[in-house]
């Protein structure tokens, strides 16, 4: 039978705006963060630790999202999580003390577990099953560029304003997309649905209504999927964020300048953020594996040649490597945690979903840490790799074989 035909231009603004924005709205103020904690007396510790504040919000904010867009619907959490965003942009602008502005930065990450839910719940259910991949694929591609712009609209903004002008950018930046997702048209589910007429015989003749999931029951009805697949996930984000630490560690362990390591961090942004699309459109057709795997093996075999560099040449082109890795695999964690939602119940398992990949970010820099403390630079780093190629095999016997067609792809095997 012929898949349904569907245009992703039809939604484009009203579903990828926003994120651009909002990318734009965290890129701006990430260079910052540790040096307006400095400002505010934080040594080099704590201003480290004030950094990290924003993925603990969004790791303790992952499961409560899941109730506010149940509660409310996917626009209005998109809404309210981008007003919280700006609240806390100018709360961090005008903070007087270090504490006020480790608060600010920790609503940051409340907002962006909200706001990350909601729009992928959103694109999920407005998207059919044939298309997806390649929606969430260009809603990651998206947010990546925002992220990339981010900090170069807060560069121009400090010239006259100082480090007050990356959180200006920021705050703007959070209305435009509150403004912009305002005017996205709510799902069809979660309009208002005007109850039958019936009569006292046959309400009362009528089976009961099946109880709403909660977060308890999809954890319960889907722990196989996430000790599997989720697993799986875990890793990728342990690697992806443990990547964005490496290159400038490296880059000063083998005495590269600052102008010259920012220059090799950002061509391996500009790899990893264009070429999202084609992974969509591979995933679509040929299977989530095709994507998935791949992404972990090259990230992995990259992060094995890092240590082996000892200029600049030789790191740019294994950044260049990582970046492409990380950019094929753009919308995988997303895409599957989509295909393999229950309906109803998505945002109560995207929000597991989302608490699993949160965990991987903030272990991966952890087992970094530790590795290094213990050994050596260079063995925290193959450490890292050892993910990479593990994730890849958890992926490639987890992940169903068949591409989604006009009905939702099968479960994990047994």
């Amino acid at each position: 039978m012929p898949k349904e035909t569907f245009d992703l231009r039809a939604i484009a603004v009203g579903a990828y705006g926003p994120s651009l924005l909002y990318g734009v709205s965290t890129g701006a103020i990430l260079p910052v963060i540790a040096l307006t904690a400095r400002d505010l007396g934080a040594d080099l510790a704590t201003a480290a630790l004030v950094i990290t504040l924003s993925g603990i919000g969004s790791l303790v904010t992952n499961v409560p999202a899941t109730l506010i867009a149940t509660r409310f619907g996917e626009r209005t959490a998109l809404v309210g999580a981008a007003l919280w965003c700006a609240a806390a942009m100018f709360l961090a602008l005008a903070a007087p003390t270090l504490p006020v502005f480790a608060a600010a930065v920790f609503m940051v990450g409340m907002a962006g577990a909200v706001f990350g839910l909601a729009r992928q719940s959103y694109l999920t259910e407005a998207v059919p099953p044939h298309f997806r991949a390649r929606a969430l694929s260009t809603l990651g591609g998206v947010t990546r560029i925002g992220v990339f712009v981010g900090p170069f609209a807060a560069a121009l903004a400090m010239r006259p304003l100082g480090l007050d002008g990356a959180y200006w950018v920021g705050g703007v930046a959070s209305l435009a997309a509150a403004a912009l997702s305002w005017r996205v048209a709510e799902l069809p589910s979660r309009g208002r649905v005007t109850p039958s007429v019936q009569s006292p015989i046959e309400a009362a003749l009528a089976p009961p209504a099946p109880p709403a999931p909660t977060v308890r029951s999809v954890l319960r009805s889907h722990v196989r999927v996430f000790v599997t697949v989720g697993i799986g996930v875990l890793l990728i984000a342990a690697v992806r964020a443990t990547r964005q630490a490496v290159l400038p560690l490296w880059a000063e362990n083998i005495g590269l300048d600052a102008s010259t390591t920012a220059l090799i961090y950002g061509l391996s942004g500009a790899i990893d953020m264009l070429i999202f699309y084609p992974s969509g459109k591979i995933m679509d057709t040929k299977g989530r594996r095709w994507i998935a795997v791949p992404c972990m093996i090259i990230m992995g075999s990259a992060l094995t040649l890092l240590p082996l560099t000892g200029d600049s040449i030789g790191l740019l082109l294994v950044a260049l490597l990582i970046g492409f890795g990380n950019g094929i695999g753009s919308g995988i964690v997303m895409t599957l945690g989509a295909d393999l939602s229950p309906s109803p119940g998505r945002p109560q398992f995207l929000g597991v979903w989302r608490l699993l990949t949160d965990m991987g970010t903030m272990g991966g820099p952890a087992l970094l840490s530790l590795v290094t403390a213990v050994a050596t630079l260079s063995a925290g780093i193959w450490a890292t790799a050892v993910l990479g190629f593990l994730g890849a095999g958890v992926l490639w016997y987890w992940i169903p074989r068949a591409a989604p067609g006009s009905a939702e792809p099968a479960a994990p095997r047994r």
